[in-house]
């Protein structure tokens, strides 16, 4: 077989029985398992775990190019027994056996040529259109770009008084973060009017984490926003393979950055239609998470919800009936099928009160106040308060 046209990842001396994933792929591994072949182009993710259930998992990405030239494309990591994950090793050693591991040892990627093998290998590609190197190194804060389910950044790690990083026993560095604050979206300095706007609008916020983050050779600087993108599609699926904790609340803040502005959504129209498709594969994957990304059912996805209900009203706000068609087309879908799916209401227009019959027959008014906390009423409805000195 001709070996030189595709790519190939070899994970070599990996204990049989353990759980071996790549992407949105996952199996148990055999005695005869030495890797897997016939690499699509793009990113790709591949974890472990010594027991197929939630246990901590152990990861790396690595990338595909599109332009080949001379040997195939080999990436091969070695099983450290004694921490239990695979380790980079040099390739050009086994350039000589992979024709024989070829044959007998590596899996394809694609097992079988079903719709559903397809679309498990289009959803990742799509989920990973914006990821870069330069995100994941700073991501991961290693040239080797591996991740744990334990890894953690600075920001959503417990204080204890006294103790360091090093005492919690991570020997892996810290997760990188972009620097989001939802509780400070405001310049420094700023006050008055200028800060209470901020405050109620996060385009500024947004701007300043593009400008931070977006690299500064013209070259390299891809789209608006890639960056917050690109963050939101790493950290999704570290959630979805490793089950990464501080992945999650990095994407919970990417998500809540974006969804509370309101001046930048007609600025940067375009770019909005991009997060809303983003968000909605997103959610049509979120099932897979073990444990689920959050109830999204019950009040575990509160947050969300709440979100999207606030980004709608703000669409209604700086559109009007002619406008902003790409964003709201996108909205429109997505709210769609978190109503399908999961019979989300993201508008206001439903009961609040009325007559309900008993089953002697008699009628009672009912008010529903499940709604009051989402929608600012009642006792959750804001509260007018006199600064001024008595």
């Amino acid at each position: 077989m001709d070996t030189t046209l595709t790519a190939a990842v070899l994970l070599l001396g990996l204990p049989p029985g353990i759980l071996c994933g790549i992407d949105l792929l996952s199996f148990t591994t055999t005695a005869q398992f030495r890797g897997l072949k016939d690499l699509p182009l793009g990113w790709h993710f591949v974890f472990t775990s010594e027991t197929t259930s939630l246990s901590v998992r152990d990861g790396f990405w690595f990338h595909v190019p599109t332009a080949v030239t001379g040997s195939i494309p080999l990436i091969v990591r070695k099983w450290d027994t004694s921490g239990g994950s695979l380790l980079p090793s040099d390739p050009d050693s086994f350039r000589v056996r992979l024709p024989l591991l070829w044959e007998r040892n590596l899996s394809p990627y694609r097992q079988s040529a079903d719709k559903e093998t397809k679309a498990e290998t289009g959803d990742w590609a799509s989920l990973t259109e914006h990821v870069s190197p330069r995100l994941l190194g700073h991501l991961t804060q290693n040239e080797d770009w591996k991740i744990t389910t334990a890894s953690c950044a600075k920001e959503d790690r417990d204080e204890i008084p006294g103790l360091t990083a090093e005492d919690f026993g991570d020997e892996e560095r810290e997760l990188g973060m972009l620097g989001i604050d939802l509780k400070r979206t405001w310049r420094k300095g700023a006050i008055g009017r200028e800060r209470t706007e901020a405050a109620l609008d996060s385009s500024w916020a947004l701007n300043d984490v593009v400008e931070r983050w977006q690299p500064r050779n013209q070259k390299d600087k891809g789209e608006w926003g890639s960056v917050v993108l690109g963050q939101m599609e790493a950290c999704f699926l570290m959630v979805l393979t490793v089950a990464n904790y501080s992945c999650l609340e990095e994407w919970k803040r990417c998500v809540g950055l974006v969804l509370t502005c309101k001046r930048a959504v007609r600025e940067k129209e375009e770019w909005f239609g991009t997060f809303l498709v983003l968000l909605r594969r997103q959610m049509e994957r979120c099932e897979d998470v073990e444990g689920g990304l959050f109830d999204l059912r019950d009040e575990g996805g509160a947050y969300l919800k709440s979100l999207l209900k606030g980004f709608k009203m703000t669409l209604g706000k700086v559109f009007e009936d002619a406008e902003g068609e790409q964003v709201r087309k996108e909205m429109e879908e997505l709210e769609t099928f978190m109503k399908s799916e999961y019979g989300w209401e993201l508008g206001d227009e439903f009961v609040r009160r009325g007559m309900l019959e008993l089953e002697d027959g008699e009628q009672v008014e009912m008010e529903m106040e499940e709604m009051d906390g989402e929608d600012e009423r009642g006792e959750y409805a804001p509260v007018v308060v006199d600064l001024a000195d008595p």
